[in-house]
């Protein structure tokens, strides 16, 4: 198996009004507005999965500090910043989704679309899909 599968239900729920304004989650993985307490949408996801990938290209989350306080100050105020060994292209891909204004991310149909995503992944059906055919 050399595959990677990533799965996230800490904010899961169903929401009809599509707006939030709980605060659940991993502080290191909470966008500006969960932190703030504001209402929060959908545009919460692409701040996560950029932090997300950040952790697994780096080893570890792009806001971390010594404190819980500290990160909560860093998460609004700066920009991810990489080690050189990461590809310019992860980079591109990365430095679009934890942006502080929620209408500057790349929306997840961008992310699927963009080349380095394009260049890395593949796609494949599940097991039980392989036997059926």
């Amino acid at each position: 198996m050399d595959e990677v599968k990533i799965a996230d239900f800490e904010w899961s729920v169903h929401a009809p009004s599509l707006r939030r304004q709980t605060m659940c989650g991993t502080l290191d993985h909470l966008s500006p507005e969960i932190v703030k307490g504001r209402m929060h949408d959908e545009k919460v996801d692409p701040w996560c999965v950029g932090v997300h990938c950040y952790e697994l290209l780096v080893g570890k989350p792009p806001f971390e500090s010594t404190s819980q306080s500290e990160t909560q100050r860093c998460i609004p105020k700066e920009d991810v910043t990489f080690p050189p060994s990461i590809p310019v292209g992860a980079q591109d891909l990365v430095s679009k989704l934890p942006r502080f204004q929620p209408s500057e991310r790349l929306p997840l149909a961008q992310i699927l679309a963009h080349p380095w995503v394009k260049a890395h992944s593949r796609r494949m059906l599940p097991p039980c899909a392989q036997a059926a055919s």
